[in-house]
């Protein structure tokens, strides 16, 4: 891709196992998407344990392997619960590893595998590379430009330069002092604090309508780019209400080849993500 731009997700154990794991649903959004399975190409796994770097091995992608600091507590199997001491760990170890894509000079798209890519997001993403940072949200609040809206690291797409390697040097050195934080939290602090500003960061923060999630849902299937499980806690929930995403998708595909807009009404609700927060 131009100016040494990838797309990288990273998988464990817990993602590849199963009947219908979530990377299968994640590389199926891409078959499914507009103008996605070009991107396939572009795309790396940055698997934390054997088992997924073998099935992403035999899936003949691009893989690599991430050797997990194992001697500090992460614990690279299995599902790691929302907030969860694991999950916190190995949310530190991504950070650490995507600061070291950004020092070997590759902006990239970061991606959760929880998040469907329904149509290719580059047209929607700025190609100004003025713009250091330009990261999805909770909830938009109607400014691309204004820090009041809810930040997720979800998925985001970062260009290589001073700036950022600088912002992730000092978001990682936080990890020691953020005890019972997500590297999100901390990452959230740390641009209302003025740390993005003092570094000269410009960021655009993305409208829900195009980069949507189960926080907030987008309201224009015709605009919709990406939809992320956010605001769910299991991984098991987010198969189930993923698969109405995708099922949703392909109505509303099947709508617009037949011109019979009776097909479909709107997003299915988030009932089992909604559920596993009881």
């Amino acid at each position: 891709m131009e100016n040494k731009t990838v797309i990288i997700t990273i998988i464990n154990k817990a993602y590849v196992e199963g009947d219908k794991p979530m990377l299968d649903m994640f590389l199926d959004s891409f078959w499914l998407g507009e103008n996605t399975w070009e991107l396939v190409d572009h795309l790396l796994l940055v698997a934390v344990d054997q088992t997924s770097f073998q099935r992403c091995q035999f899936l003949r992608l691009h893989c690599y392997r991430l050797e997990m600091d194992d001697g500090g507590g992460v614990d690279s199997n299995g599902e790691k619960l929302f907030m969860s001491d694991s999950f916190i760990k190995m949310m530190w170890s991504r950070t650490l590893f995507l600061e070291d894509v950004l020092k070997r000079g590759y902006s990239f798209i970061f991606t959760d595998t929880d998040v469907m890519w329904l149509r290719n997001p580059f047209p929607r993403l700025s190609q100004n590379e003025s713009v250091d940072l330009q990261i999805s949200t909770d909830s938009f609040n109607g400014d691309e430009w204004s820090e009041a809206n809810n930040l997720n690291t979800g998925f985001y797409l970062i260009r290589s330069n001073n700036k950022t390697i600088s912002l992730f040097d000092a978001w990682y050195g936080r990890k020691d002092n953020s005890t019972g934080l997500k590297e999100q939290d901390v990452l959230f602090y740390m641009l209302h604090e003025g740390v993005f500003r003092d570094l000269g960061l410009r960021v655009r923060f993305l409208d829900t309508d195009y980069f949507s999630g189960f926080c907030s849902d987008s309201k224009d299937f015709k605009a919709v780019t990406t939809v992320h499980a956010n605001c769910c806690r299991t991984i098991s929930a987010k198969l189930v209400d993923l698969t109405a995403v995708i099922r949703d998708w392909k109505m509303f595909k099947r709508t617009v080849s037949t011109n019979d807009h009776s097909l479909t009404s709107g997003w299915s609700k988030h009932v089992a993500c909604n559920n596993s927060w009881n």
